[in-house]
């Protein structure tokens, strides 16, 4: 390959199943997934912002929305739908998409999704994960440890990235816990507390944490 090229640019404009055999495991093992107790198999696929289906992309807004929404409007820019759907169809933005097995009509529901995209910040090249959202009936199941495991290969697997990162909401103690567990930490660049005329320090709603790639 050229040395010239730009590996995340490369990322970026690979098709999908030159991705999915550059970047994830070759076994396949890792799409599916199934629930430690009810014994219940679910699908993992990859998709592009471009190639999610409609009733899917929907479902993951839906899923944004249900989990999110509240932590939204609490924050100074508010929850701002057709903003954060525009977001979701960013040109180079991958879905990691779980769905439940078919019914007998044969239908998959989405039941959780992560988005993520090769980039670059502060120019370093990192993997951003948008989000990671889980039905309430998949939380607390490791499945979101399956998602970031699949998240950090990718990154080891693209050429010169550098880290993992990601925006929480600092109310959201739950996930706060959870990336501190899969060992991110306040980025060096993530924005410092405000300081008001009368001296005080005013907190951010949100914190950049990330994760170095090894």
């Amino acid at each position: 390959m050229d040395t010239d090229l730009d590996p995340i640019e490369v990322a970026n404009d690979k098709p999908l199943n030159d991705f999915i055999k550059e970047y994830l495991p070759p076994t396949g093992d890792w799409t599916s997934w199934t629930h430690p107790t009810t014994s219940s198999t679910y699908s993992i696929t990859l998709q592009t912002a471009a190639s999610l289906p409609t009733p899917d992309f929907r479902a993951c807004f839906n899923l944004i929305s249900t989990t999110s929404s509240a932590d939204y409007k609490k924050s100074p820019d508010g929850w701002k739908p057709r903003s954060k759907q525009k977001e979701m169809k960013l040109l180079d933005l991958k879905y990691l998409v779980v769905k439940s097995s078919p019914d007998d009509k044969g239908k998959e529901e989405v039941q959780g999704f992560a988005s993520i995209m090769p980039t670059y910040e502060d120019d370093i090249a990192v993997l951003y994960i948008y989000e990671i959202h889980l039905c309430s009936a998949l939380q607390g199941t490791g499945l979101a440890n399956t998602l970031m495991k699949l998240i950090l290969d990718i990154a080891h697997k693209i050429p010169s990235t550098k880290k993992v990162m990601l925006t929480c909401f600092t109310c959201n103690e739950r996930a706060m816990r959870f990336y501190t567990k899969a060992g991110f930490a306040k980025d060096e660049f993530s924005p410092a507390a405000k300081v008001l005329r009368n001296g005080s320090r005013k907190e951010l709603d949100y914190v950049i944490l990330s994760t170095a790639v090894d």
